[in-house]
């Protein structure tokens, strides 16, 4: 069996979820609240492709994608001057900050009607809607512009690092000082956390929950934080990890 995608469960298909090839058919592994995961981390290869809901795999080396099965989303480097052959990003874009606890707070953007799902994918934890625009150039050049104040990007171990924490209110109604907001949205993926997680590539625990791409897992009374698309790609072994972890200090 290959681990060869993930699910954050923000869409209308249901709970997150590992989507598990064992080379004859494609299996969702959900990643409900309480459920158990019970794998050891073999091997690790490209993770193939998809033709439809038919998973193809491939034996190179690297991981998760080699450069066959790797793609790039041409967009995500838009800065307002289109990249493609032709623009056809036309339809409202929403202008967005999001807030990641306590302090980070991104610009970002997307197709108006995808707001709401771009930001639980991301993870975040509030979320301003800014303006809306008539097509992705607009919006990627205003992005760009906010940007000068405020990061595009936010890398998922500074996400791991805090998510035991609240946003800092004071610091984020500063951020929107600047804005007149169209709504604001405020997410709880109810972690209930104690002390920051310990960062590991992990399949084994009992799920706490998941905050945009980030599996917790409890193993050995310890919380671990997972980025799910660091398991994309590695073969499972049944039966739960043996190998020695970093422990939390709260398990001493």
């Amino acid at each position: 069996m290959q681990i060869v995608g993930y699910d954050t469960g923000v869409s209308e298909d249901g709970a997150p979820a590992l989507l598990v090839s064992d080379g004859d058919s494609l299996v969702r592994e959900e990643l409900a609240r309480g459920s158990k995961l019970e794998y050891t981390l073999g091997q690790r290869h490209c993770a193939g492709t998809f033709d439809g809901s038919v998973h193809i795999p491939c034996t190179r080396p690297s991981a998760p994608y080699c450069d066959s099965h790797t793609s790039t989303w041409i967009c995500a480097r838009c800065t307002g001057t289109c990249l493609k052959d032709e623009m056809d990003c036309y339809e409202d874009h929403a202008i967005y900050l999001a807030a990641f606890a306590p302090a980070t707070f991104k610009v970002g953007v997307t197709r108006e009607w995808r707001l709401d799902t771009r930001l639980r994918e991301q993870g975040a934890d509030r979320a301003a809607h800014l303006q809306t625009v008539k097509d992705g150039r607009i919006a990627r050049q205003l992005e760009a512009e906010i940007a000068r104040d405020f990061t595009d990007r936010v890398r998922v171990p500074t996400k791991i690092r805090d998510l035991n924490r609240s946003v800092d209110e004071p610091a984020w109604q500063n951020a929107l000082s600047a804005f007149d907001p169209i709504d604001t949205f405020s997410f709880d993926y109810r972690l209930e956390l104690d002390s920051t997680p310990v960062h590991e590539t992990l399949a084994s625990g009992t799920v706490i929950g998941t905050q945009g791409r980030v599996l917790v897992l409890e193993h050995g009374g310890t919380a671990y934080a997972t980025d799910m698309r660091d398991l994309v790609g590695y073969e499972l072994e049944p039966g739960a990890t043996d190998r020695r972890l970093q422990a939390s200090l709260g398990t001493f």
